[in-house]
């Protein structure tokens, strides 16, 4: 399994250092909605859960423009039948998880740093902060996955994503926020363990269940 996981993963990132799609698009994506939040706002005058929520609408939105075309590559080149026929689901799941989490992490700490220098904010805690982006990361690659492999062969796969994903991650952003917003101006408070508990335990149950649905989606 942990071979079929890597072959996927390896294929994932071929096509996309070949393409460069994703990260080119993503990057312009976050750089212009940066240039627009520095035009339109003073990020220095909004408070500090506006600031930590404006930065993960960006990587949000950001990252879901390209984790919804997880499973393009097979449907476009028509080859999705071929890895469905010769690869197991929990493979397949794990190994496009891996590849949307490296994404998605990346796509996160490069809209932070950009957040960071361009808007002239000041981070009271990295460790809360970074730790806000790998778990969130993940609560998002997990989710996105998921719904990627489902709606793969269905037509507007865009609007479909973006309308059935939202309300599954409301719940993780709103843990993600406050986290983030303790990295940037609380520090280590008693409520960062609960929130960090939080995120974990979505994760974990996310992952979880994606397993064991992913079986029934691939088969059919």
């Amino acid at each position: 399994m942990f071979k079929e996981t890597l072959a996927v993963f390896k294929k994932d990132i071929l096509l996309e250092w070949k393409t460069r799609f994703g990260i080119n698009s993503v990057i312009a994506f976050v750089f212009s909605s940066l240039l627009l939040v520095i035009f339109s706002l003073r990020a220095q005058q909004l408070t500090p859960t506006s600031r930590s929520g404006l930065l993960w609408v960006i990587i949000v939105f950001a990252a879901l423009s390209s984790l919804s075309r997880s499973f393009v590559s097979e449907t476009e080149r028509r080859t999705f039948d071929y890895l469905r026929l010769y690869a197991r689901a929990t493979p397949v799941y794990l190994g496009k998880l891996l590849f949307n989490y490296g994404f998605t992490l990346l796509i996160s700490i490069v809209s932070l740093v950009a957040y960071v220098v361009l808007l002239n904010i000041t981070i009271a805690s990295w460790l809360i902060t970074f730790l806000a982006l790998f778990l969130g990361s993940l609560g998002l690659a997990s989710v996105s996955t998921l719904l990627a492999g489902i709606i793969a062969q269905a037509d507007r796969k865009g609007s479909i994503f973006s309308v059935i994903s939202m309300p599954l991650m409301i719940p993780l952003l709103l843990l993600i926020v406050r986290l983030s917003k303790a990295g940037f101006t609380d520090g280590f408070l008693p409520g960062v363990y609960g929130d960090l508990t939080g995120i974990t335990a979505f994760c974990g149950v996310m992952i979880t269940l994606s397993i064991l649905l992913f079986d029934f989606i691939w088969d059919e």
